[in-house]
C-alpha cells in the first residue's frame, strides 16, 4: 500500500512539472491572424455576406478622431470579379469615420480597397462638402498584416499606409473628426459576389 501510494504521488508530481500549450480554435474556417507586435489575438472578423454590401458588424458608434489607427489583413476571399468588367475598379469600403458632424457622403474619411490587375489595392478615400476625392496608396499581399492610420489636421487628412504617407484635403470646420465609424462596404454598384472576409484590429 505504502509503494503503491509513493508511486502515484510521484505521477501527480510529474504531471504537475509538465506544461502543454493549449491550442485555441476559431469557430470561423480561417484561423484568426495573431497579431505580430505583441502575440495576441485581437482582431475582429467582418464578413460581407455574399449578395450583400454591409458588413456583419455595422452599429452606429459615435467617434472623436484626431487619428484612427488599425491593421488590417485580408485572405483570399478579397479575390473577386465583378459581374460587369467595367465595376472591377469601383472602390469597396475599408474603414474609417464621418466628419463635420455629418453624414458620411457629406464629409468623411476612410480607407478603400479592391482586387485589380491581380493585386489588392488600398485608397485614400474622402467626401468634403459631398465631393469625392480618391488616391491610391499602394498594394498588399494576401495574408500580409498591414498598418494604416488617417491623422486629422485642421485641413488635411494624412493616410499612412506601412508607413507611406499621402495627404487629402479636409473642409471640416471641426478641430477633430466628430461623427461615427465606417465599416467594411462592398461597392460600387455591385453586390459581394461571395462571401468576403476581413480582419481588423482597431489600436
Amino acid at each position: 500500500m505504502k509503494n503503491r501510494l509513493l508511486t502515484l504521488g510521484c505521477a501527480m508530481l510529474l504531471l504537475a512539472s509538465c506544461s502543454k500549450d493549449i491550442i485555441v480554435v476559431s469557430d470561423s474556417d480561417e484561423p484568426l491572424p495573431a497579431d505580430t507586435t505583441s502575440g495576441t489575438k485581437e482582431y475582429v472578423q467582418y464578413t460581407i455576406k455574399e449578395g450583400e454590401q454591409y458588413c456583419d458588424k455595422s452599429n452606429y458608434l459615435s467617434v472623436n478622431y484626431s487619428e484612427l489607427a488599425f491593421r488590417v489583413k485580408f485572405d483570399s476571399s478579397a479575390i473577386y470579379s465583378t459581374t460587369d468588367p467595367a465595376n472591377q475598379k469601383d472602390i469597396n469600403k475599408l474603414f474609417g469615420f464621418s466628419d463635420n458632424n455629418a453624414a458620411h457622403h457629406d464629409y468623411s474619411a476612410r480607407f478603400g480597397w479592391r482586387w485589380s490587375n491581380n493585386a489588392v489595392r488600398l485608397f485614400a478615400y474622402t467626401y468634403n462638402k459631398s465631393l469625392v476625392s480618391i488616391k491610391e496608396l499602394g498594394t498588399v499581399a494576401i495574408g500580409s498584416e498591414n498598418e494604416c492610420k488617417i491623422k486629422v489636421t485642421s485641413d488635411n487628412y494624412i493616410f499612412t499606409l506601412n508607413g507611406i504617407s499621402a495627404t487629402m484635403s479636409r473642409a471640416s470646420t471641426t478641430s477633430t473628426a466628430k461623427g461615427y465609424q465606417l465599416y467594411p462596404y462592398f461597392g460600387g454598384d455591385e453586390m459581394a459576389p461571395h462571401n468576403i472576409k476581413i480582419w481588423i484590429k482597431q489600436l
